[in-house]
């Protein structure tokens, strides 16, 4: 299908340890998702596989982005042709100034360079809008960032970068309420027909703000449940227990 990313019996191991057990899904431009599951399920181990970290063998499956099969493709690749990872613990890169960063990345991204002014043009709008102040340009990729500020500064990357397809690996994690807040604002910006959006999280607290369309559990490598809102909210009541108790029965 023209508009999806698809996950087709995936099969995926870090060193000799499977963590994927054929897992499918599919997500369509304009669909938030949202993956849920316990410790150790292989809810990282999902982000990882579909941006194409080296250090997670995919043993069988297929990924489609738009129909085009993308496992062959380096990481590099895969994000010009429209992917995003938004990560649980983004890295320090010293030396890399923000603003330099950017304007490489979004020039790889739509295949040519943009007018000086152009990119400030725009960069200077997201950051408004995200209450980023100018300085933060000037600063060394995520070198001393607070938990708070390097995801907002993903969110920025993202809103520059114009995905089609965005996994979010637990973008939640070390945020306090405010800076959850306008983490969420900027996904539900960015939230329409032009992008699919994969929210991979522990906890249902992200989920009050950027409303998924779909949720999904993920026990043991496999998606074991799915359903709508109300299935987060069972989830925050009761634990993954009864799910997990479920799975080993069925």
């Amino acid at each position: 299908m023209a508009d999806t990313l698809e996950i087709i019996d995936l099969h995926a191991r870090i060193e000799e340890r499977e963590i994927l057990k054929g897992l499918s899904l599919t997500i369509r431009k304009g669909e938030v998702h949202a993956i849920m599951g316990p410790n150790g399920s292989g809810k990282s181990t999902l982000a990882n596989a579909i941006m194409g970290n080296p250090k997670y063998e995919v043993t069988g499956g297929k990924i489609l982005m738009k129909g085009e099969d993308i496992l062959e493709m380096e990481v590099d690749e895969r994000a010009r042709k429209g992917l995003f990872l938004a990560f649980q613990y983004p890295c320090e890169v010293p030396g890399v100034r923000q603003a330099n960063f950017l304007r490489l990345a979004v020039n790889a991204r739509f295949g040519r360079e943009l007018d000086v002014m152009e990119f400030y043009a725009k960069l200077e709008d997201k950051m408004k809008f995200l209450d980023i102040n100018e300085a933060f340009m000037k600063r060394y990729l995520n070198e001393g960032f607070s938990g708070g500020e390097k995801k907002r500064n993903e969110i920025l990357q993202m809103m520059m970068l114009e995905p089609e397809f965005a996994v979010m690996d637990e973008t939640d994690s070390g945020l306090d309420i405010d800076a959850l807040k306008v983490v969420s604002e900027g996904v539900n910006k960015l939230r329409g027909p032009d992008l699919g959006i994969l929210i991979i999280t522990h906890y249902e607290r992200i989920l009050r703000y950027i409303q998924p369309d779909f949720i999904h559990i993920l026990v043991d490598g496999k998606i074991v449940k799915s359903g709508g809102r109300d299935l987060a909210a069972h989830l925050e009541e009761h634990g993954y227990d009864w799910i997990t108790k479920d799975t080993v029965k069925a």
